[in-house]
This record gives structure tokens, C-alpha cells and sequence, in this order.
């Protein structure tokens, strides 16, 4: 094995420039007329690791804007999260969803 560097010019080492950041998404929460706010504050406790002043805020948000942030997540992460939530609420049979949103 040859421990001379290489000096081709055919290859680009700056690879700086070729990385990027992975796109944003935003979870939300959606407003509907029959999910209690209890049922709302916990899986933002839940699912999103909220303390109960934040739960809080965001269900007022859910409930007087017609949505709420959770949280702000790489895709995997954030459609993960999104799938839980439906899950969870489904089979607590709450018509509570979540949605995702490129940033």
C-alpha cells in the first residue's frame, strides 16, 4: 500500500458543499368538536415530552386556532410522531389527529 498522497485533480474533496441540512416539518395537532382537553394535554405529554404548562398552551392553541405545534422534526421523525398520535387516538377512540407540515 502506497502512502503517498493523491494528487488528482479529478477528484472533489470539499464535500463541504455537497452536505445539507434535512428539511423541517412541523407536527400539528387539529381541532375537532369531541375530543376532551384532558385527552389533548396528555399525548402532548405523551408523545411529545411536554411539561403541563406547554401541554397546556398548545391545546389552547388547538382549541382557539384550529391547530397546535408540537414540535418541529426531521421527516422520519416527524411522521413517526404523526402515526402514533393517530394510533393512540384511534384506539382511544377520539377523532384527535395530527398532521405534518414541510416547513
Amino acid at each position: 500500500m502506497s502512502t503517498r498522497p493523491l494528487n488528482n485533480p479529478d477528484f472533489d474533496l470539499d464535500i463541504d458543499n455537497e452536505t445539507e441540512e434535512p428539511k423541517q416539518y412541523k407536527v400539528l395537532l387539529m381541532n375537532d368538536d369531541y375530543t376532551p382537553m384532558d385527552f389533548v394535554i396528555f399525548v402532548l405529554k405523551k408523545f411529545f415530552n411536554k411539561n403541563e404548562t406547554d401541554a397546556y398552551q398548545i391545546m389552547l392553541d388547538v382549541h382557539n386556532k384550529g391547530s397546535g405545534l408540537c414540535g418541529i422534526y426531521t421527516f422520519e421523525v416527524a411522521e413517526s410522531k404523526v402515526s402514533q398520535v393517530n394510533q393512540f387516538s384511534k384506539a382511544n377512540q377520539h377523532p384527535l389527529t395530527a398532521t405534518l407540515e414541510e416547513m
